[in-house]
């Protein structure tokens, strides 16, 4: 059993790399500004590429790597890498007039923040789980809710540093916070998850193992075909939560004329919106089943975005209630979609949130700098947030099979958990 120290750690981390996550999207108009980086839309957009890559490359390697130096040191190699990329921001800051230099800085601060994010954030979704292990979807979606908050507290400090002068007080806040996350992490065991020591788990019938021990020479098993529908729902998930997370700023200020202040307060209320969403729906899992949940959601995103793209110059107090809609849409898709998979697909369980966190990361891509080339080419925003409804359309679609493993499968206690775990 995990302690409090431990338990208490692995929240606050969500919450810390939930602010390091949403440092640059909140960002956007001091980027974008030519008072400060001076930068074109789609410039802002490419400034996304190393995160993107090196996500999905520290997500998928993730696990192989707590295999072979524990699940702990590949956390804290993450925070290493958060720290990293918040001295690199802090340094462009400094260098601004040198666009070029500016503009490179940012790029390999980028790189950073993906590494951070794929290696911490499936070891935060493992521990979560191992930590819980008869209340498996409430915890993931507890701590997802945590990393919520942060994201919801970046544009807001932003707006208040930029007010007072600093907006670079952010990541100086972000480095101080990660600096006493990793020396408080340091001395915590945190056992679980692959490589982290746990008691060695039964092997099930026909997994090359005999008398209950692994057989060192097996082969690896392969990926279960159901994973490729996890991928290709949370990739369009990816598309539609970073749509809205990368580019409501600039949304606001260049249709719906509004002020960067006001565009800060429409970024903080999509993310205020996907943290509540993960708490309401992890206190009432019990009334409303999280299969239910994951079906209904993707509906709300095809309507925020119908809504979002009909709105026009002055709309702005509109475009902070649609964003806010689109915040409960996406709320508990991520969440569920990590916890759904590691309870269903147990002979990759290891992998499934490094996988799940990749596949994310690949839509975020596609959105992230996707959308700058489209602008170029005379595609607007409001047309862009339209034919993403049907993105949202497609996710309400592959639910329906994804959930349906939740519920189906054998070996499971009333809780909902899945009693037998083999390690991919």
């Amino acid at each position: 059993m995990a302690t409090r120290a431990e338990n208490r750690a692995i929240n606050v981390a969500g919450l810390v790399q939930g602010i390091v996550l949403v440092t640059f999207p909140a960002a956007s108009t001091i980027f974008t500004s030519r008072k400060f980086y001076g930068l074109s839309s789609a410039q802002y957009g490419d400034m996304f590429l190393p995160q993107v890559v090196l996500a999905i490359a520290g997500s998928l390697l993730g696990a192989r790597l707590a295999a072979k130096i524990t699940t702990k040191r590949v956390y804290l190699l993450g925070l290493v890498a958060s720290l990293i990329a918040m001295g690199l921001l802090l340094v462009s800051s400094l260098v601004t007039s040198n666009r070029a230099v500016a503009y490179t800085l940012l790029l390999v601060a980028t790189g950073f923040i993906g590494a951070g994010f794929g290696l911490t954030v499936p070891a935060l979704n493992t521990y979560s789980a191992a930590f819980h292990p008869g209340t498996v979807d409430s915890a993931v979606l507890v701590l997802n809710a945590l990393l919520g908050l942060g994201t919801v507290l970046a544009p807001a400090l932003v707006a208040i540093f930029d007010g007072l002068g600093f907006w670079w007080g952010l990541p100086v806040l972000s480095a101080v916070l990660l600096v006493c996350l990793l020396a408080a992490s340091l001395r915590l065991p945190l056992h679980g998850g692959p490589g982290g020591r746990p008691p060695a788990p039964r092997a099930e019938a026909g997994s090359g193992a005999a008398g209950g021990r692994p057989d060192a020479n097996r082969p690896r098993l392969a990926i279960p075909r159901r994973f490729w529908m996890y991928a290709a729902f949370i990739t369009l998930y990816g598309i539609c939560e970073t749509l809205n997370g990368n580019w409501s700023q600039l949304e606001m200020t260049t249709r719906l004329g509004a002020s960067a202040a006001l565009a800060s307060v429409a970024l903080a209320v999509f993310w205020a919106a996907v943290t509540g969403g993960r708490v309401l729906f992890a206190v009432i899992d019990k009334k409303v089943a999280p299969p239910v949940t994951y079906r209904l959601l993707p509906l709300v995103l095809v309507a925020s975005f119908l809504l979002t793209a009909q709105l026009s110059r002055g709309d702005a107090a509109l475009g902070i209630v649609f964003f806010g809609l689109a915040g409960l849409g996406c709320s508990a898709l991520l969440p569920l979609t990590v916890s759904f998979g590691e309870e269903e697909l147990t002979a990759m369980s290891a992998a499934v949130a490094g996988g799940v966190i990749a596949f994310y990361q690949l839509g975020y891509g596609i959105a992230a700098f996707g959308v700058g080339p489209l602008q170029s080419g005379g595609v607007s925003l409001s047309a862009i947030f339209g034919l993403t409804a049907i993105i949202a359309g497609a996710m309400a679609v592959l639910a329906f099979p994804v959930a349906a493993g939740r519920s189906s499968r054998p070996g499971r206690h009333a809780s909902g958990i899945v009693t037998r775990h083999v390690p991919w």
